[in-house]
């Protein structure tokens, strides 16, 4: 496992954590208020996310997947329960603390790339690891994901699945502990998708980055090592894949 943080900047343990578990959830709910209704979009969910793991969660549109992956990411806080990474609760966390969280342990893609136009393959990905305490090089990046020989182009120049390749080179070019993908493919076709999961399972394997997908695409959960199934804001199934498919090997 790769930690980001020197010793002296470990947070204080606030509760035993198993060893291995990048993500202990506990009994966390999400709740919004639209008027006098109140929406329920995470119900008592409990989760662990191990280290080095490709999961893949599952679930129609409204089931409660994204609002859990904001969550696990610091983009959102639940309305009760803990979320625990390591040994640091970030339900308990500050904004600042948040944000820190976000820039030195997580790496996002989305379903859109939201890469700048004018910025080639090489320059967009430069722009995170400015910020970033122990980047890799662009370079090195990209050529993680298959696109050594697209570093001088921009993205007028690029498909729509090189675009996304472009999007993990950045998340990853940090090296965050986790990688979390909010319907990664989602705009792509079968062919180009599956490009698009080689490269993530690519780096889960070489670089042992934990990784988080969400989607819809039940075809996806067999290249995971455990498939979680949520519905109505809840978790109704968790599946170990014995017997692991690569990306080429995907029906969807």
């Amino acid at each position: 496992m790769i930690w980001n943080h020197r010793p002296s900047d470990r947070p204080v343990l606030e509760t035993s954590i198993p060893a291995g578990v990048s993500f202990h959830v506990q009994g966390l709910s999400k709740v919004y208020t639209m008027g006098e209704v109140e929406v329920f979009a995470l119900r008592s969910i409990n989760l662990e996310v191990y280290d080095q793991e490709f999961m893949v969660i599952l679930g129609p549109s409204g089931s409660g997947k994204s609002t859990l992956l904001n969550i696990l990411g610091g983009l959102d806080v639940p309305t009760s329960g803990q979320v625990f990474f390591h040994e640091r609760n970030l339900t308990h966390a500050s904004d600042a603390e948040l944000t820190r969280f976000r820039r030195d342990c997580v790496g996002f893609i989305f379903q859109f790339y939201n890469l700048i136009p004018s910025l080639t393959a090489r320059e967009n990905v430069a722009l995170v690891i400015e910020i970033a305490r122990y980047p890799m090089r662009p370079e090195v990046a990209l050529d993680l994901v298959g696109l050594s020989d697209r570093l001088d182009h921009f993205p007028s120049q690029l498909s729509g699945g090189e675009q996304q390749r472009v999007a993990i080179a950045r998340a990853i070019a940090k090296r965050p502990e986790v990688l979390l993908c909010d319907e990664p493919t989602g705009a792509l076709d079968y062919k180009t998708g599956k490009l698009v999961l080689e490269a993530l399972e690519r780096v889960n394997q070489e670089l042992g980055t934990t990784t988080i997908v969400i989607t819809h695409n039940a075809g996806i959960a067999a290249m995971a090592d455990r498939v979680v199934t949520m519905r109505s804001g809840e978790i109704i199934r968790v599946q170990h894949n014995q017997n692991k498919v690569s990306p080429a090997e995907l029906e969807w």
